[in-house]
């Protein structure tokens, strides 16, 4: 892309800008609760003045939307394919199973408590936490409706849990992502965690345990009793729909492409259908593309199995694509730079550091929609600062999964955001007030940025390492 004539935005500019695209958003919804897709779309449109002001061509504002834009394809097809999954293992009686056996099984005051351990340890083995939303995810939201628990707080347990295997296993893809960027070792970044991470969660599991002894004896049996009856004589239960979960787990742990993965578990699930539950072909291949559909005449029935197909998805796979186009056109402007660059040579204290940090991770999340685009533009942002006061890298790539990866799904045009409630069906504002863990690990990383509590410093100062690594690249 020609930048002889592009300008850098001065700090106010670049504030504009980031005001406008949210006064959009926000104005949109707060006062005629417009669709965020068309508002996303029209606050793209609002800073293509801005970046030819800047100096941008028509044609180069339409680049950088549109390379950004592509990034969408992935997990837009992983959107997709797990709509597919959805309307498949309710139809292979996968999910009516799951929802039989877990509502004989676990009591309703240990139920958070249970999925969130639950949860966490098949995103330790799979290192995925879309795999676990996708799998025990789906299946718990069915099991916590049954036992008259609120969708939100269900949802908050299960992403708490999937969250915690993404952020600390060695699997996961962000895991070696953020010490890979701020120049870290993998298991030095993880061992570094552990401090802010087993704080927040026992916290977690404390609140979610003591929320549960609520619900002790709320549940309404006659509801629970139609239930099981109906999935009893509407489904063949028992072993053989689990099936397509084994195949998808083995397939995750093994590291194997999602979308492939997630599709062949939902053809397992197609053909159990088929053959184990009576389903016809031709109605497999409809129940891919609208979903399950059940007219059962018991209101929670219907609630828990109409759902799932590709076309549940495409209204988010448009919000994505909204959002990760708005997100790259902020990028390309330099909009975080300039913003940084008025104050970051005022931050001397770890404390206002790792804040500062914890702001511009959140903020990367929400302007460039992605994880992946949060934790490499933070911490390619913060890296110099954190290594000026001395600062190992362990401790700036454990404030990016504090906050980036343990957040991502809170931001609703997110991919992660997008995904989670899509596949377990609540929205955003349901489930996010009960995300404890994401709420609480940005805390206690902040209480030890103030501290100075496992803040690793490197022994030498900074200049006179850099004349020991001059010297070794030159003999």
């Amino acid at each position: 892309m020609q930048t002889d004539n592009i300008k850098k935005p001065t700090f106010m500019y670049a504030l504009s800008m980031l005001i406008a695209a949210i006064a959009v958003i926000s104005v949109g919804i707060l006062a005629f609760d417009a669709p965020i897709q068309i508002l996303m779309f029209i606050s793209m449109l609002v800073l293509i003045p801005f970046m030819m002001g800047l100096g941008f061509s028509y044609k180069q504002v339409e680049k950088s939307m549109i390379s950004s834009m592509s990034r969408a394809l992935q997990p837009g097809l992983i959107l997709l394919t797990v709509g597919i999954l959805i309307g498949a293992w309710i139809a292979s009686g996968t999910v009516p199973t799951l929802i039989f056996y877990g509502v004989n099984a676990i009591s309703p005051q240990f139920f958070l408590v249970t999925t969130l351990l639950f949860c966490s340890l098949v995103s330790v083995a799979t290192g995925t936490s879309w795999g676990t939303i996708g799998t025990a995810g789906i299946a718990m939201m069915g099991v916590g409706t049954t036992l008259g628990i609120p969708v939100g707080i269900t949802a908050g347990a299960i992403i708490s849990g999937a969250y915690f295997g993404d952020k600390m296993s060695p699997l996961s893809d962000t895991t070696n992502l953020a010490p890979t960027v701020t120049g870290g070792e993998l298991f030095t970044h993880i061992k570094h965690m552990l401090w802010t991470t087993i704080p927040a969660y026992i916290i977690t599991a404390v609140i979610f345990t003591l929320i549960g002894l609520k619900y002790t004896g709320t549940v309404d049996a006659a509801s629970v009793g139609q239930l099981t009856s109906y999935l009893n004589e509407a489904f063949n239960l028992g072993i053989v729909p689990l099936i397509p979960i084994a195949v998808l787990i083995t397939l995750l742990m093994l590291k194997k492409p999602a979308i492939p993965s997630i599709f062949i578990g939902a053809a397992v699930g197609g053909i159990i259908a088929m053959v184990y539950q009576g389903v016809s072909f031709g109605d497999i291949i409809n129940i891919f593309y609208s979903g399950y559909q059940v007219e059962s005449g018991i209101a929670i029935v219907d609630s828990l199995l109409q759902r799932g197909g590709l076309v549940s998805m495409i209204a988010l796979v448009a919000l994505f694509l909204f959002a990760l186009g708005l997100g790259g056109m902020l990028a390309e402007a330099g909009v975080l730079e300039a913003l940084i660059a008025s104050f970051a040579h005022k931050i001397q204290h770890t404390g206002t550091l790792v804040f500062v940090t914890i702001i511009v991770s959140y903020a990367t999340l929400a302007i460039g929609g992605s994880v992946y685009f949060s934790t490499v533009m933070g911490g390619t942002l913060m890296r110099p600062i954190f290594e000026r006061l001395n600062l190992k890298p362990e401790n700036l790539s454990r404030v990016l999964e504090d906050t980036g990866t343990q957040s991502s799904s809170l931001v609703p045009w997110t991919g992660s955001g997008l995904y989670t409630a899509g596949a377990l069906g609540v929205a955003t504002g349901a489930y996010l007030p009960f995300c404890f863990l994401a709420l609480i690990t940005p805390l206690v990383s902040l209480f030890y940025g103030i501290t100075g509590i496992t803040m690793t410093k490197y022994e030498e100062p900074r200049e006179k390492r850099k004349k020991t690594a001059m010297k070794t690249v030159e003999a």
